[in-house]
């Protein structure tokens, strides 16, 4: 049967009938637009590929996405808000408990097929299905490790207590909010209603490259229930935004030329989401095409520009030299000389991106936003619509997830604009594809490589040019090719180094932060390189870098004297020594991997964060600082320091964002946010504490870095990072099929503020780290077309297919922060690339010079 338009249907939801509307797209969209039920989430539909809004229909999991309203009528539908309380806390406790989840995103939809599977196997349900169960569902932030453990307890019966609320510094406890997470109670974004709200819906590029020389919208105005389409001809302020480089249009106008395929040319505004989007689709552009630069390397070549109102392809480059390199490398008793090519990666975060905007009394906006600086925000919608600071303001709300792709604003203007001119709020949900489409990814960079050592092993000189493909806006994408240079020895000490890296503009997708922020790329082939010269000298992996790590006092890379804070290098490769030795013994193929990782921007940047602290009558302390949580933990970072610095119980206290007061100074990117909140919140402390925390007033804290140097600057000894954090990994594989078995993973992050958290924080990194290395891939064709369109196609690695992870948390403190923390988000994926590299090398023999390694198979020469 084909239902008809304006039918209706009838559908039991959480014990009570319904009637609800046939004409919308699939089930979820009726629970959440029309009952207003949001512990589904929306992470992909029409697909099915997220697991995020798992129900039970009939007593079944099945994503809502996936069923049609025809199917669904006659259903029986239950969700997280109809289980039974006792229940909805079982499921919750047990999930914050075992830390089995971070931005929450996919939690609620995880917890409905975990009630199945219990239903269904009880005390039988092992493991290895639990693991091929969750194969429905994607989770980018926890690695799968700490979930499936708490199914495990769920399913076998035993009470769970209430988990603890954290205590002071270095104490367990559960994650701030975490049962308002796992119950998909705390909303993002997209869960907000506010009265009369409006739906936008995007109108993207069809060519990567081409000018713009009409836009019709008067289909798309005709639909009954479009409210406005808006274009460039509207923007009343500046066209364009940007981080560091004010080059990206929020708006392709007439006249104007498209860069690549995320870029926007309208905005539908309408009465619901459904009715935005499919007018957004009648909007008929109009095109003189011209050949999109896609390989970077001709782009680099060619005098003609790739990006509309920039001069030049060159977006930056980045150079340093230490000594004669071409002498040192002439004179090395072995000399390693490869090309390296890593591939450009897709965060996938799982909660697209999504903005609120809602006209104040006043004539200004009031924004809600989830992006990971939302000063940023407000200041670019500023410069938008030509208002000044004071007639915007900008609500964070935790996002599902980032990995540094939130950064750069996607939707945030266009729907300010939309609310500005309208007078009326607006919300503007990305599809999953938009998202693909338009924030920026991991750079694709390659690596032409040489390094020397003498007879002994001892690193004589490091030679590296970098391409980095940085798609045509600036991003962070300078920031990014800088950070590869200046990593480009990796946490080794060499006498000579010659480094250039270039970032440069393509018509390809834009490229800017991701988790590790261009280390990765440098440090998978420089490890590569270690591992040539170790075989060529005749010694192991382990003692090749026990040879060359970095110690105190020694000049690293670009020129920074270390300090006792590296001191974490040697210690995490003695801590992994145990492990990869019992395992070569026991005739398993073996990787090794060292990395370092600043923390923080540095480079001469002067970064501040500030906090406050209020004493409030009903005896309630909270805790106001400026970064962004995104699931790696900063609230409960927050409150764990007011804990230990105050002596307050944690019950007492509360958590949030403050965006009234200029707390701000930038992302919260760099694996800094642990560090500077800790930092403000501990001076914020300190100023209560000193004047007797008083109700009612505010206590500021701040806490500044303003001691490092630019590579620019050219002073001897410059110190480019204020700190770095340290990790050593051993992947373990089958010697006959290459199947990873066993990752240990031992990382430096100064303190522990809160162990678990922080080793869910190294369980995620290298389930990304695993799929960076052999299976994640975001190609494009000749056009600038993205091949892999969806979730399922972007490689990323399922629970059956997750090794076992051993993380061992090294606390080496540095001497510069506060309680002596290095970070942790980044530095978890920067070795792994390059110890599965070297495992597999003993498996076939083949050395790997080509990211993913699943994909780009090698040929053995």
């Amino acid at each position: 049967m084909t239902l008809a338009p304006h039918q209706t249907v009838t559908i039991t939801v959480n014990g009570e009938s319904k009637s609800l509307e046939a004409d919308h797209p699939h089930l979820l969209s009726a629970l959440r637009e029309e009952l207003d039920i949001t512990s589904p989430k929306d992470g992909c539909s029409p697909s099915g590929q997220c697991g995020c809004c798992t129900v039970l229909m009939d007593g079944k999991a099945i994503q809502a996405c996936l069923v049609s309203m025809e199917k669904a009528d006659g259903k029986e539908i239950v969700t997280l808000e109809g289980f039974a309380d006792d229940e909805r806390k079982r499921l919750a406790d047990a999930f914050a408990a075992k830390g089995a989840l971070q931005c929450g995103f996919c939690t609620p939809g995880i917890l409905v097929r975990t009630k199945a599977l219990i239903d269904q196997k009880g005390a039988g349900l092992d493991r290895s299905t639990i693991e091929g169960r969750l194969g429905a569902h994607l989770c980018r932030c926890t690695g799968y490790t700490k979930i499936i453990e708490a199914i495990e307890l769920l399913a076998s019966g035993d009470e769970i207590p209430t988990p603890p609320a954290p205590d002071g510094i270095g104490s367990g406890g559960v994650k701030y909010e975490a049962t308002e997470l796992a119950l998909g109670d705390r909303g993002y974004i997209d869960d907000l209603r506010v009265p009369g709200m409006l739906h936008g819906a995007l109108r993207l590029a069809d060519h990567a490259r081409a000018d713009v020389l009409d836009i019709d919208t008067s289909a798309a105005e005709a639909v009954d229930g479009v409210v406005a389409v808006y274009t460039g001809d509207h923007v009343p302020g500046q066209l364009s935004v940007g981080l560091i480089h004010t080059d990206w249009p929020v708006f392709i106008p007439i006249g104007g030329r498209t860069s690549y395929l995320g870029d926007v040319l309208a905005i539908v505004v309408a009465e619901t989401q459904q009715i935005a989007r499919a007018a957004a689709d009648l909007i008929h552009v109009s095109y003189d095409v011209h050949l999109p630069f896609t390989d970077p390397v001709s782009a680099l070549a060619s005098e003609e520009d790739a990006v509309w109102g920039l001069d030049g392809n060159v977006l930056s480059r980045s150079v340093y030299a230490r000594g004669d390199t071409d002498a040192a490398l002439a004179a090395s008793a072995h000399v390693v000389h490869e090309v390296f090519e890593t591939q450009r990666v897709e965060h996938a975060f799982l909660e697209p991106e999504s903005t609120l905007a809602v006209p104040r009394d006043d004539g200004g906006l009031h924004i809600y936003s989830g992006g990971q600086g939302v000063w940023d925000d407000r200041d670019q919608i500023c410069s938008v619509l030509d208002l000044r600071p004071d007639e915007v303001s900008v609500q964070l709300v935790s996002n599902g997830g980032a990995f540094g792709g939130k950064e750069d604003m996607s939707n945030q203007a266009q729907t300010a604009l939309a609310a500005h001119l309208s007078r009326r709020p607006v919300k503007c949900t990305l599809t999953r594809e938009q998202s693909f489409l338009m924030h920026a990814k991991r750079h694709p960079i390659r690596i032409d490589l040489s390094v020397g050592c003498d007879t002994d092993g001892k690193l004589t000189a490091v030679k590296a040019r970098m391409i980095g493909d940085s798609g045509p806006y600036a991003s962070v994408g300078m920031k990014v090719l800088e950070r590869a240079a200046g990593h480009a020895s990796g946490p080794y000490v060499t006498p000579t180094i010659d480094v250039e890296a270039v970032a440069v503009r393509t018509n390809n997708p834009v490229c800017g932060a991701f988790r590790g922020f261009g280390a990765n790329q440098a440090q998978f082939a420089m490890e590569g390189a270690l591992d040539r010269l170790a075989e060529q000298v005749g010694i192991s992996g382990w003692e090749m870098r026990s040879r060359n790590v970095i110690e105190p006092g020694v000049i690293w890379g670009p020129g920074q004297r270390m300090d006792d804070g590296c001191l974490g290098a040697r210690t995490c490769l003695e801590a992994v020594k145990d492990a990869y030795d019992q395992a070569r013994a026991a005739g398993k193929a073996v990787g090794l991997g060292l990395s370092l990782k600043n923390s923080g921007l540095g480079n001469g940047f002067r970064e501040v964060a500030r906090a406050v602290v209020h004493f409030r009558d009903d005896r309630q302390v909270e805790v106001r600082h400026c970064w962004t949580e995104m699931g790696q933990g900063v609230h409960t970072v927050a409150l764990q320091v007011a804990v230990e610095e105050l002596g307050v119980p944690a019950e007492r206290i509360e958590v949030l964002v403050d965006t009234s007061r200029e707390l701000g100074a930038g992302q919260t990117t760099g694996s800094r946010g642990t560090l500077m909140a800790a930092g403000s919140v501990k001076a914020a402390c300190e100023a209560a504490l000193a004047d007797g925390c008083r109700t009612g007033v505010d206590y500021p804290g701040e806490y500044v870095i303003d001691w490092t140097n630019s590579l620019e600057e050219n002073v001897p000894e410059p110190i480019l990072h204020s700190t770095f954090g340290y990790a050593a990994q051993v992947v373990i594989a089958d010697p006959e099929t290459g199947t990873i078995e066993r990752v240990v993973a031992a990382h430096d992050v100064g303190r522990a503020i809160n162990p678990t958290l922080c080793e869910g924080q190294v369980e995620g990194a290298v389930h990304m780290g695993l799929g960076y290395a052999l299976t994640e891939e975001f190609p494009t064709d000749e056009h600038g077309m993205p091949t892999n369109m969806t979730l399922r196609s972007l490689g990323i690695i399922r629970p059956k297919d997750m090794p076992e992870v051993e993380v061992i948390l090294v606390e080496s403190p540095d001497p510069n922060s506060p309680y002596g923390i290095k970070g942790v988000g980044e530095i978890g994926l920067v070795p792994t690339a390059g110890a599965v590299a070297a495992a597999l090398h003993e498996v076939d023999g083949v050395w790997r010079t080509r990211m993913p390694f699943g994909v780009h198979q090698p040929v053995k020469q």
